[in-house]
């Protein structure tokens, strides 16, 4: 679907807590960021048309198609499943992407019926088991990315591999690097910790190097905020709460601040100075900024944005999906796995009965 034109990427406009509200101002923003994009929006045509109406430019840059069903944020992901599949914006976003009329779909909705729906409509690339939420972690050093951050609860150790060479492509992808650095997310970086999962996956990534990769071994906890890795491996118990844990630290030092600087005069006044140092660290700390969660190991790309997010936060969510698209995420991806299987079966020493014919 990428083509001299641009990019097509398709969006739940029902998504969210906002809906199309907050979801088409922030495809608007987006469009100005990506000029040549095209947008596919899927929503009920009461609520998304008076909104599109107020901008001229996304409007004349999407192709809009009315769905019966809006997938609500508490819907368990069977119900939604049942209830929304062939007829729901979310199914009808993803579905673009495996039709070709888009080259990745974004949605701010209900997490679990976006997986669950992303895996019955696109399936599994060959050879995983299991997809694989990736975020965006702002660091000392600028950006790492962790998976999983939610997809599953547990992994085994060839799970893992596949969430490091997935990790170790999104890496390239996004940030240029030929060999990314990856390290399991452990609770020390000595061969002897951790659970059985872990310790293996790490022996095996050390056996069997992946060309794509440059395995660093364990990492902990605190080399997440420093940057030590450009990946970091886990699996998605484990992510998702250090995801969240991080969210909200933020958002307490954030608190802390704001208390701090109104508390005398002199602090307001020593704002006022350092006013522009205040400024860059809450752009750093800034959640809307790094919005958006990929899912890998699919045959397609589909992002998830923050439900909660506003206009801001659902344009960075676009912007993810256009700098995945643009660089051919899912190619990346594909060729890792094919040249990492051909390479372990090559390695397999041939039986005597395969031998002998």
């Amino acid at each position: 679907m990428i083509s001299n034109t641009g990019i097509t990427i398709s969006v739940d406009a029902m998504g969210g807590d906002h809906g199309p509200s907050v979801v088409l101002p922030g495809a608007a923003i987006a469009l100005q960021r990506h000029p040549g994009t095209r947008f596919v929006l899927f929503g009920q045509s009461e609520a998304v048309l008076p909104v599109l109406d107020q901008h001229p430019e996304l409007k004349a840059a999407s192709t809009f198609h009315h769905c019966e069903i809006s997938i609500r944020m508490d819907d368990k992901p069977s119900q939604a499943l049942r209830q929304g599949r062939y007829k729901s914006s979310m199914w009808r976003a993803i579905e673009a992407v495996k039709t070709h009329e888009a080259d990745v779909a974004v949605s701010a909705g209900n997490t679990g019926a976006l997986m669950a729906m992303a895996k019955f409509c696109l399936r599994t690339m060959a050879n995983i088991e299991r997809p694989a939420i990736a975020a965006i972690w702002p660091t000392l050093r600028g950006e790492s990315i962790v998976l999983d951050v939610g997809a599953t609860i547990g992994a085994d150790a060839q799970q893992l591999i596949d969430f490091s060479m997935m990790g170790g492509a999104m890496a390239r992808a996004l940030f240029g690097v030929e060999r990314p650095t990856v390290g399991l997310l452990n609770i020390g970086v000595e061969e002897v910790k951790g659970q059985d999962e872990i310790r293996e996956a790490g022996r095996l990534l050390k056996e069997t190097p992946i060309p794509g990769i440059d395995y660093r071994g364990f990492v902990e906890g605190d080399d997440l905020g420093q940057g030590t890795v450009d990946v970091v491996v886990t699996e998605g118990f484990t992510g998702n709460i250090a995801l969240k844990t991080a969210e909200g630290t933020a958002r307490q030092i954030g608190a802390y601040l704001k208390a701090a600087m109104n508390r005398t005069w002199m602090a307001r006044a020593g704002y006022l100075l350092a006013r522009s140092a205040f400024q860059r660290l809450r752009d750093k700390m800034d959640p809307r900024k790094v919005n958006g969660g990929v899912f890998l190991g699919l045959n397609g790309i589909v992002i998830k944005s923050h439900g909660g997010t506003d206009a801001e936060g659902i344009a960075a969510a676009i912007d993810l999906a256009h700098a995945m698209a643009r660089h051919g995420l899912r190619e990346k991806i594909e060729a890792d796995l094919e040249n990492f299987h051909l390479r372990v079966s090559d390695d397999v020493p041939a039986t005597p009965e395969s031998s002998s014919q």
